[in-house]
């Protein structure tokens, strides 16, 4: 029942990725790629500052104690949205996310399996090679 409610809120996000990749890639198309990404970007921080003002709880302040490398995830951020613009109307939603997602777990298990970036370690296994090959397949099989 503890797994419940992240697998609920990673489905969800796993929604909020398949709608903005499509919906980014029409801005990108209609207006530029790097134009897109920052009026995503502006979007998204109106609402962050609304939830911040009306929701309870955090700690902005302490921003300043976060590792300088973390503040790099919002141009990853930038990059992701301008590249996902890029590759969609040229390979399609389903072989651009099926790509992203194949490097994602790669990258994913990689930090597990050392523990990087705040992760906790879990090794990488005959499962989850297993599971990165599927995935691989999967996004090749997709991409055709």
């Amino acid at each position: 029942m503890r797994l419940l409610l992240p697998i609920i809120i990673s489905l969800l996000g796993g929604v909020a990725i398949g709608l903005q990749n499509p919906l980014a890639a029409l801005m990108g198309q209609r207006i530029d790629i790097l134009q897109g990404a920052f009026i995503i970007h502006l979007g998204g921080t109106l609402v962050a500052g609304g939830l911040i003002l009306t929701v309870p709880g955090g700690n902005l302040a302490a921003w300043r104690s976060v590792p300088w490398y973390a503040l790099g995830a919002g141009a990853l951020g930038v990059a992701l949205v301008s590249a996902l613009s890029f590759a969609i109307p040229r390979i399609g939603v389903a072989a651009t996310v099926g790509l992203a997602v194949a490097v994602q777990i790669i990258l994913a298990a990689w930090l597990d399996h050392y523990g990087l970036l705040g992760a906790s370690v879990r090794l990488f296994d005959a499962w989850r090679f297993t599971g990165v090959v599927l995935l691989l397949v999967g996004a090749w099989l997709v991409l055709r």
